[in-house]
């Protein structure tokens, strides 16, 4: 249980809440007391998100969406807001990650990152705008990536995807900081989730399979100089949900228009 209580009697939806990181900012507020709709393509993540949450489940509804899809964003946030009687803050987790040579890269598969990742950020916000306009110190915390800034070769779609969700944050702080809409989005790295151990069942959670000829010279450092427990390479996904739970919250209140890089001192 978390001892902050930040939360308490704050609106969230949560994307991506169907495992890895977006399944721990899930149970993170809900230990500071939110009430909280989790989505996410896979309904049986949002089943073991449920099962995860325990007696907090009370606290949690779940809904599945396609980010990707306008028809299903519409669908889905108008059941989240409905169900929790408004929204105060907003998490865009849901995102794929796909790698590959650049020259083997289709249109279609490069298409597909950032309609996932760029534009599902984009509609699940524009649709959610509304109820944070009318919402308690609202908040967006998006997704980028240390791959918006720093070279990660073979990820050139997913590279491309962050980047624009990062500077598409940049500008809707501007834009709706006079609605009193705060707008930040974190950049992990070296973290374990469905998505960089290939665990994730669906779609919108999908292992980063580098080429088999991966020349590993190519990539900069990306080791985290932070200690981590012996024989473990990335950091659990509550390193990320700590950061995303404190700039959703009210204690974010002058942090507006910029991003946080949470992996370990590894792009210093």
């Amino acid at each position: 249980m978390a001892t902050l209580q930040r939360y308490t009697d704050r609106r969230v939806l949560v994307t991506g809440g169907g495992s890895g990181i977006g399944q721990a900012c899930v149970l993170r507020i809900l230990d500071e007391g939110g009430r909280v709709v989790a989505a996410d393509i896979s309904e049986s993540g949002l089943k073991d998100t449920v099962a995860k949450a325990g007696d907090a489940g009370a606290r949690l509804n779940t809904v599945v969406v396609d980010v990707g899809s306008e028809d299903s964003v519409k669908s889905a946030v108008g059941e989240a807001i409905s169900a929790l009687g408004g929204l105060d803050t907003l998490v865009n987790v849901a995102g794929i990650l796909r790698s590959d040579h650049f020259l083997d890269t289709t249109l279609a598969g490069f298409e597909q990152v950032l309609r996932v990742n760029l534009v599902g950020t984009f509609l699940v916000t524009r649709e959610a705008l509304p109820a944070l306009k009318a919402g308690t110190a609202p908040a967006v915390v998006n997704f980028s990536s240390t791959s918006a800034t720093f070279a990660h070769p073979y990820m050139s779609a997913y590279a491309a995807s962050k980047g624009g969700v990062q500077a598409m944050t940049h500008a809707l702080a501007a834009e709706f900081a006079k609605d009193g809409i705060r707008f930040n989005s974190v950049q992990p790295g070296s973290i374990s989730s469905g998505m960089t151990d290939g665990t994730g069942e669906s779609k919108q959670s999908v292992g980063p399979g580098l080429p088999d000829d991966v020349d590993y010279s190519l990539f900069g450092r990306v080791a985290p100089l932070v200690p981590l427990p012996k024989g473990e390479i990335f950091a659990k996904p509550d390193a990320v949900a700590n950061v995303v739970a404190m700039l959703g919250s009210p204690d974010a209140y002058f942090v507006s228009g910029t991003e946080v890089r949470v992996d370990g001192g590894a792009h210093m």
